[in-house]
């Protein structure tokens, strides 16, 4: 637990330090440029890293468990969308932004988190297993599922449809570098397996690169002079009102179903996230030279560090109710 809490409070700072950056010292011009193709490369580079890893095993032994899976899956990429409409017909005129009624939209179509979900499924004692191939499978799809439910979600939105265009670029510099880490595990597996630090530093670096760039574009513009406080403390309360529905309704529908107490953890865990490292960098590419970019991820960074704190707080919580196995005579 000690170790889950220092890597919150380095990707906390390491956030907060990146978005003082861009106010204070935005890129721009050809930096800018020269920025956003390091940012592609580092974005290749990180799935490539995260298909390396993914055991084909874990794909297969998803299969077993499809009950599970299926669950997930439908939180994550139905229960949330929908969430998302409700959000944005209900909202009081004027209480958000457009562009971040956007952002609450596009965090609701977003994949599950990997590692995050691990770790905590780990902690409060429940079915790894499961939570690595649900986690694994939430992010393998979301590649194809996300850009399709945004361009979904925007239309109903009224604005900013997605063309194929912006589909292909997800394929290209998301799928196919996964894809090409994922063939060359026979090669580069036991590599990875020893250099897991790699993959968590290249994970944090990408995100911070992106928020970089995306906060600069912004600042450039000027857009966040004109980004109302009660704004910021409406998404802010939004984001935690919808994590607080998430847990309560994933918790609610695994007993519902019949689960036990290990797959409830892994379920809650995995069906309740939204990943940063997927969602930055997919941010990016979706509304490329979009300059209100900082504001469309600011709902995903805010979603992000409170269901770190949330879940910790769980699974510590499960990890002390856990069962004492019998002792044996």
């Amino acid at each position: 637990m000690q170790r889950l809490s220092a890597l919150f409070d380095v990707t906390t700072l390491s956030l907060l330090a990146t978005v003082a950056l861009a106010v204070f010292l935005p890129c721009r011009g050809e930096a800018a440029v020269a920025f956003d193709w390091i940012s592609i490369a580092a974005i290749a580079l990180l799935f490539f890293l995260h298909g390396a890893r993914l055991p084909r095993e874990a794909i297969i032994a998803g299969l077993t468990h499809w009950r599970l899976h299926l669950l997930v899956l439908a939180c994550t990429f139905v229960a949330f969308p929908l969430l998302g409409l409700g959000i944005q017909a209900l909202a009081p005129a004027g209480l958000l932004t457009a562009e971040l009624m956007i952002g609450i939209l596009f965090l609701c179509a977003l994949p599950s988190t990997v590692q995050s979900s691990i770790a905590f499924t780990s902690i409060a004692g429940g079915n790894v297993a499961a939570a690595v191939c649900s986690a694994s499978i939430s992010n393998l799809l979301g590649v194809f599922l996300t850009p399709l439910l945004v361009s979904i979600l925007l239309a109903t939105h009224g604005g900013m449809p997605l063309d194929l265009a912006a589909i292909m670029k997800i394929v290209l510099e998301l799928f196919l570098p996964f894809v090409a880490g994922h063939l060359s595990r026979p090669l580069f597996a036991s590599w990875v397996g020893r250099h897991r630090r790699l993959l968590a530093i290249t994970d944090r670096g990408t995100v911070l690169l992106v928020v970089y760039i995306a906060f600069s574009a912004s600042v450039v513009e000027g857009l966040w002079q004109l980004l109302p406080l009660s704004a910021l403390a409406a998404v802010l309360g939004i984001t935690a009102a919808m994590l607080a529905i998430a847990l309560g309704g994933t918790t609610w529908l695994s007993r519902r179903l019949g689960f036990n107490r290990e797959d409830e953890i892994a379920i809650v865990f995995c069906a309740s996230k939204k990943s940063l490292a997927s969602g930055v960098p997919m941010a990016k590419i979706l509304f490329a030279g979009n300059p209100a970019l900082g504001l469309i991820v600011l709902p995903v960074l805010l979603y992000h560090q409170i269901q770190l704190m949330a879940c910790a707080v769980i699974a510590q919580r499960h990890a002390r109710r856990a069962p004492v196995p019998a002792r044996v005579a």
